[in-house]
């Protein structure tokens, strides 16, 4: 990954020369602003990016013809931008734009026609989307496989993406399948520093993770991290991750002032680098208060749920990052014995992730788990046994057997069962 600020120095440079030898609409100052633009993306200043790539829009527009790939690319780099501010309704409809030109102009297995596919499949990942994110990342990997070398970096990434789907999905063993493809093409495609390596160290500690495979997944994420800190400039959005990921794992394993200590430096990166309403600082603070809730904090907890949620209500943003919020609050009602708010905000997070998921998700398992033992507490033991089977049910299926949460939800099943 080469070095951001010195390509910025080149660029700027080689765009004043320009400026004074071309008129204003020529389609090389275009080339000179995109070139700016992607500088300034690749450095994490996404405000920046937007203004170059627009300028270079507004000139490729005047100067080709409507269907011409240069075009298509612009749309997709202004796509691009948007994603990563968290615009997502922005982004689907400028690499929208995109995908008509590359259909129209492009035959059907060009690899460009693939990115751009892909580029869909995101916006619809990060908008909890699934099966929509599935279905473009899949045509997506069928050019690629046709078009490609079988280790190229492209394909690596189009493996990572469909790994992330199942993940989301809930589907833990399909997800390491794939994110395994994708490190292997990685790890001999790109030198040993790329942030690409990185993100799939990470992608790859987040499922042992969630298979509560807990030593596994702080390896990784020391990888990931490693790699980071060497490759990117110190105010880059995507040192956020390493940090976001390892106060999920210390919050996993129950060290919550480590995991405090994570998140709350993830937040300070996300602050400095992100629009006040960004979906990932609403993530950020439904962490802490979530953190803040299990260390019996529980004020603290009330003072971040609503910060996330005033962002999460009021951007379109992924609905299920609006039910894990309403179910943190649910769980900080509860533990407060305040049953109906906790109740009403359980049911909130519910309705989302029923609707959302698959059946059989095993984050639907952990408000089943919520709702049982609140039931336990208010003594409506069958509401609660009916709740606890659901979770277990999911947990068997879903989780490997030794995992924390199968043996929590046992116990309180055990616990009910007692009870009746």
């Amino acid at each position: 990954m080469g070095d951001y600020s010195k390509a910025l120095e080149f660029y700027e440079k080689s765009h004043q020369i320009k400026e004074k030898a071309l008129p204003q609409n020529h389609p090389e100052l275009a080339t000179s602003y995109n070139n700016i633009g992607l500088a300034y993306n690749n450095m994490g200043d996404y405000s920046k990016a937007l203004e170059f790539y627009e300028k270079s829009c507004k000139i490729y527009e005047k100067a080709l013809p409507p269907n011409h790939p240069n075009l298509a690319s612009s749309y997709d780099n202004i796509g691009r931008v948007y994603k990563n501010m968290g615009d997502y309704s922005k982004a689907l409809e400028f690499y929208e734009k995109a995908h008509q030109i590359y259909e129209k102009a492009l035959p059907s297995n060009h690899p460009d026609l693939a990115t751009s596919y892909n580029n869909i499949g995101g916006v619809y990942n990060n908008m909890g989307d699934y099966s929509e994110a599935l279905e473009f990342y899949e045509k997506s990997h069928q050019i690629y496989e046709k078009a490609l070398p079988p280790n190229h970096p492209d394909l690596a990434t189009s493996y990572n993406n469909i790994g992330g789907v199942y993940n989301n999905m809930g589907d833990y063993s399909k997800a390491l399948e794939f994110y395994e493809k994708a490190h292997k093409i990685f790890e001999n495609a790109l030198p040993p520093n790329h942030p690409h390596l990185a993100i799939s160290y990470g992608n790859i500690g987040q499922v042992y993770n969630d298979m509560g495979d807990y030593s596994k997944a702080l390896e990784f994420n020391e990888k990931a991290h490693q790699i980071f800190e060497n490759a990117l400039p110190p105010n880059h959005p995507h040192l956020a991750f390493p940090y976001n990921w390892f106060g999920k794992i210390y919050r996993s394993m129950k060290d919550y002032s480590k995991a405090l200590d994570n998140f709350e430096k993830c937040l300070s990166i996300r602050r400095k680098a992100l629009l006040d309403n960004h979906p990932y600082l609403a993530l950020t603070y439904s962490n802490i208060g979530d953190v803040h809730q299990l260390m019996g904090n529980y004020e603290r907890a009330l003072a971040f749920h609503p910060t996330a949620l005033n962002i999460q209500e009021n951007v379109q943003c992924n609905p299920l990052e609006c039910a894990t919020t309403y179910i943190n609050l649910g769980e900080t009602y509860r533990e407060m014995k305040d049953y109906s708010t906790a109740l009403t905000f359980y049911q909130k997070g519910l309705e989302i992730r029923e609707k959302k998921l698959p059946k059989n998700h095993p984050d639907l398992a952990v408000v089943y788990h919520n709702m049982a033992k609140l039931y336990l507490s208010t003594r409506k033991y069958s509401m609660a046994m009916k709740n606890i089977q659901q979770a277990v049910e999911i947990a068997q299926e879903k989780l490997p057997s030794t995992h924390p949460h199968l043996l929590e939800y046992r116990e309180t099943f055990e616990k009910l069962r007692k009870k009746i």
